[in-house]
Formats: C-alpha cells, sequence, structure tokens
C-alpha cells in the first residue's frame, strides 16, 4: 500500500485529491494547521464523506521542525503539497505571511524530504497566476513568467524552488501549474463561489443583488476533480516535471455569471453590479493554458465541461441554503 501526504488537505484540492487517492488504496495523511475553528475545519472532507479516513497530523509549513517530525512518523512515498495562502486579494493585505507560508513554506516541505526522505516524490501546487500579464496569447511551461500580485510571486518563487531542488539534489520533484478550477468546496471569496451562492441566494428570495469587481476579467475554468488526477499522474511518471494542466477555454467572468443565472431562470443583468472595492491593484486581464504537454505526456484532459461545473455549483448552493 502507498502511502501519501497531503498539505492543505482540508482546502478544495486536498479534499479532491485525498478522495482520489483513497479510491486508489492509499493511506491518506494530511497537515492540519491548528486554527479556532477547528470544528469546522474538516468541512470540505466531510462533504465527500472521507473525513474519517484520513488521517490528520499537527504541523504547520513554516514550522520545519513539525514538518521533518511528520515525514519521519509517516515516510511517505508522495507528498503533494497544496497549503498556501491562497487567495490573491488577500495577498495584496497579507504579503509577508503570503510570502512566508505560499514560498518559503514550500522549501521547508522540500528541505524536510532532503533530509528524511530523499526517495519521496513531491509535487508542488504552481497556479497559473505566475503568468499575470501574459507575454503569449495561450500559456505553456515555455511561457515566461509576469506574476502581478504578492500570491503569484511567491508562488513562483516556490516554483523555482522545486525546480532547482530537482537539479541539484535529484528529487522527484514535479510542479503542476494549475488554472483556475472550481467546484462546490470552492471557498466562498472566490469569484465563482461568490457567483453561485448569489445566484442561489436570489433564486431562493434571500437576497436581490450580487456585487462583482472586474466582470471583464477572462479566465480557464476548470473542474478541481479532475485537476487532482493530473497531480497524481505527475508523481507517477518515471521523471520528474512541470506542466500546465488546463481546459484550453477562457471565459468571463459575465458570462460566467449568465451561465449561472440563466440556470435558475433568471437574468443575470437585472442582478450583478460592479463595486471597486473588488478590483485588484493590478488586474490580470485574462489567463488560457495550453495543456498539450500534459496530454501527450501524462494522457490527461479535462473531461467535465464549465456549463456542467456552472450547474453542479450552483445545485449544490441551492441545496445547502434551502437546508
Amino acid at each position: 500500500m502507498k502511502t501519501a501526504l497531503i498539505t492543505g488537505i482540508t482546502g478544495q484540492d486536498g479534499a479532491y485529491l485525498a478522495q482520489l487517492l483513497l479510491s486508489k488504496g492509499y493511506a491518506v495523511h494530511g497537515l492540519l494547521r491548528r486554527s479556532a475553528s477547528a470544528d469546522v475545519i474538516g468541512a470540505r472532507l466531510s462533504f465527500l464523506g472521507i473525513l474519517q479516513d484520513v488521517q490528520m497530523h499537527d504541523a504547520n509549513l513554516t514550522d520545519i521542525t513539525s514538518l521533518i517530525r511528520v515525514i519521519e512518523a509517516v515516510r511517505p512515498d508522495e507528498v503533494y503539497n497544496l497549503g498556501a495562502q491562497s487567495f490573491v486579494k488577500t495577498s495584496w493585505q497579507q504579503p509577508i505571511l503570503t510570502g512566508t507560508v505560499s514560498g518559503l513554506g514550500a522549501v521547508n516541505v522540500l528541505e524536510a524530504i532532503r533530509i528524511i526522505a530523499p526517495k519521496t516524490r513531491f509535487y508542488q501546487a504552481s497556479t497559473s497566476e505566475m503568468y499575470g500579464l501574459i507575454q503569449e496569447p495561450r500559456q505553456s511551461e515555455k511561457t515566461p513568467f509576469y506574476p502581478r500580485s504578492p500570491y503569484a510571486a511567491a508562488k513562483l518563487y516556490a516554483h523555482w524552488m522545486t525546480v532547482n531542488y530537482r537539479e541539484s539534489f535529484g528529487l522527484h520533484a514535479s510542479s503542476g501549474i494549475l488554472f483556475n478550477h472550481e467546484s462546490p468546496l470552492r471557498g466562498i471569496e472566490f469569484v465563482t463561489r461568490k457567483i453561485t451562492d448569489g445566484v442561489a441566494r436570489i433564486k431562493l428570495g434571500l437576497a436581490d443583488k450580487l456585487l462583482l469587481g472586474n466582470l471583464d476579467a477572462k479566465r480557464d475554468w476548470g473542474h478541481a476533480r479532475d485537476y487532482v488526477e493530473a497531480m497524481w499522474l505527475m508523481l507517477q511518471q518515471e521523471t520528474p516535471d512541470d506542466y500546465v494542466v488546463a481546459t484550453g477555454r477562457t471565459t468571463s467572468v459575465r458570462d460566467f455569471c449568465e451561465l449561472a443565472f440563466s440556470h435558475v431562470g433568471l437574468k443575470a443583468a437585472d442582478h450583478i453590479a460592479m463595486d471597486e472595492r473588488y478590483l485588484r491593484p493590478a488586474e490580470v486581464e485574462v489567463l488560457l493554458g495550453n495543456a498539450d504537454k500534459a496530454k501527450a505526456k501524462l494522457g490527461w484532459e479535462a473531461t467535465t465541461t464549465l456549463e456542467q461545473l456552472v450547474v453542479e455549483m450552483v445545485e449544490a448552493d441551492l441545496k445547502r441554503l434551502s437546508r
């Protein structure tokens, strides 16, 4: 039986990845950061019905001693570093925390693996936000990076350090440059979930308006459930490498709203309004991924359409709010 350790296991991607690995017969361990909201921290794992199937360990990405202890105890075959301060807007308010957790935190994990278990395979959650002010219409592994937020800059540091540990110490370390991926487990602060939750509230008569930031920003949106499979596939390869994971289709926030509202028989234009409070200091206008390499080498491609994703998210929020 293989053993996996997931940082960020209580997040959207961590929960779906845990579910996938359990279905493949893995023993799944997760890092649990001490929090005052311990009673709700396992909500996503509970939503998927797997909370009792994973073993949690007290640790923090900013404390390498805790990481060394956990890796020594678990001796994982695979480590997936999904833990981060992952909200772009917050990274402007908390740039040092974001750099410490999302950037240096990844190096702490890499260093703990190098010291304790150098044969362990490592996955780093990189992000399309690293492309920022895009240098090519379709972004591939060869597209130059131009980060436009403290979050993206921190992730870029972690990304290049993963490359350095691979090339300097021979670690089996791969990065997935994941474009936006959503699901019913997405945090309420992210625009897609804010939209589907808002649509459900308006449909149920609990609200009338939905205030959003840049309605013309375009993103390449896929389903997190599809994307965690790409993470797993990367660590099954003989040679570690970096891969873009994307659908190859870009859609504006406005069009995402249209899809969500039309699903419940409403017109988006009647309910959405722009609020400058939700604008970023430096906007990333458009992202569009080229996942040809992942398709060719991993045999991976997205299977869930944007339309299916939106319906699943709206239905989940209607169900949640109807309770």
